[in-house]
């Protein structure tokens, strides 16, 4: 705890010691959760944009529920002849809302367009390079697993993404779109030690008894999604509420850039609060964090630092970033890693995509199960 002083009055700070054990839990939600599905039309939009025009500029944000679609922002491309009708009904089935007795499904979904043009004032600064609006984004990576993930959130992703395959693949017939999941892992110090509770909410067929959902989930799914942290004794928890057969937007609303913390690193690091989905790459937002990511996992690649967070700011119409600092965390000497940042890295946002290769249609591929820790991704490389 801290206690703040007034101007007149001495400061006065009291820290408590860090618990040398503790558990850290995170959560990561299927491609059917309402919100997922918004990113990942949103992402869809934009890679029919940049598949034909790399330098377009594209902000789309989408709302869904029970039968509607709505999409709004702004686009300015030289793309011709871009089905928005065609590219959401395509999106909606790929996902797996197929079901005509449902509210929401590909084929008897309406969609509403409320797209204009990027504002000339933003334009005037994007143009010559700047970023494309004021922001803060972070980049993290830490030591404990190969792929530079915090575990619980890489864990969480991968219980989600299988119950996806399993449901697509015909292995579970009564698995439906939409599902959250939740790893609780216990660490001491920055070492992760045991998974703890393993929570799964999965949406399923009405008539599936809930001890077959629970056979799957604690015999089948958790000890292939776990792998060599899975161990006798975990907390399994599933479906706490006794039923889940209503899900995905026919039953909640869902709005694009809901899951920052599901998308980025599962709450370990810190986020500015921008969201990526449906943002071509010269909105800092996401190409900023994007980089951010990949030079922390530099960073620690390096030897540096066993974690690494790396934080850039920007102003808007400005290339040069108003600040970047990088945070070790007392894991590495902070000094000699924020030097190897400005000696190697170039934050502008024209020398980004450059460097990562940006506009590409490339961002489906990076809705769902995490921005970060999968390959085949340039961040990542």
């Amino acid at each position: 705890m801290s206690t703040i002083a007034r101007p007149d009055q001495q400061l006065d700070v009291v820290l408590d010691a860090p618990a040398a054990t503790h558990i850290f839990t995170s959560e990561s939600v299927s491609e059917g959760h309402p919100d997922k599905v918004c990113d990942y039309i949103a992402d869809s939009i934009l890679d029919a944009h940049l598949a034909q025009d790399p330098r377009a500029r594209v902000a789309c944000e989408v709302l869904v529920k029970d039968g509607h679609v709505v999409l709004a922002g702004e686009i300015t491309s030289n793309a011709t002849g871009v089905d928005y009708e065609a590219i959401v009904r395509r999106a909606i089935e790929e996902i797996g809302y197929v079901d005509p007795g449902e509210a929401f499904h590909a084929k008897g979904v309406t969609v509403t367009s409320l797209l204009s043009q990027q504002s000339a004032h933003i334009a005037q600064g994007v143009d010559t390079g700047g970023a494309g609006d004021q922001g803060i984004m972070f980049g993290y990576a830490t030591d404990e697993t190969a792929e530079l993930m915090p575990l619980p959130i890489l864990l969480a992703h991968r219980l989600s993404r299988l119950i996806a395959e399993d449901r697509k693949a015909g292995k579970v017939a009564w698995l439906r779109p939409d599902a959250k999941t939740q790893v609780s892992v216990e660490y001491e110090g920055n070492t992760p030690v045991a998974v703890r509770t393993v929570l799964v909410s999965t949406q399923h067929a009405e008539d599936v008894a809930q001890e077959t959902i629970r056979a799957y989930v604690a015999d089948d799914l958790t000890p292939r999604a776990l792998g060599t942290w899975y161990r006798e004794g975990i907390e399994i928890l599933v479906n706490p509420t006794g039923l889940f057969a209503i899900g995905g937007p026919s039953a909640d609303a869902g709005v694009t850039g809901r899951k920052i913390i599901v998308d980025s690193y599962g709450g370990m690091g810190r986020h500015g609060g921008g969201a990526f989905s449906g943002k071509d790459p010269s909105k800092v937002d996401r190409s900023g964090a994007y980089f951010g990511r990949f030079v922390a996992r530099e960073v620690v690649k390096a030897g540096l630092a066993r974690k690494a967070e790396v934080q850039v700011a920007y102003a808007i119409g400005r290339a040069e970033p108003v600040s970047v600092r990088v945070d070790t965390f007392g894991t590495g000497d902070a000094r000699a890693a924020e030097a190897f940042v400005r000696a190697h890295f170039d934050f502008r946002p024209n020398a980004i995509i450059e460097r990562l290769g940006l506009r590409r249609p490339i961002y489906r591929a990076t809705t769902n199960y995490g921005h970060f820790g999968r390959p085949g991704l340039p961040w990542e490389a």
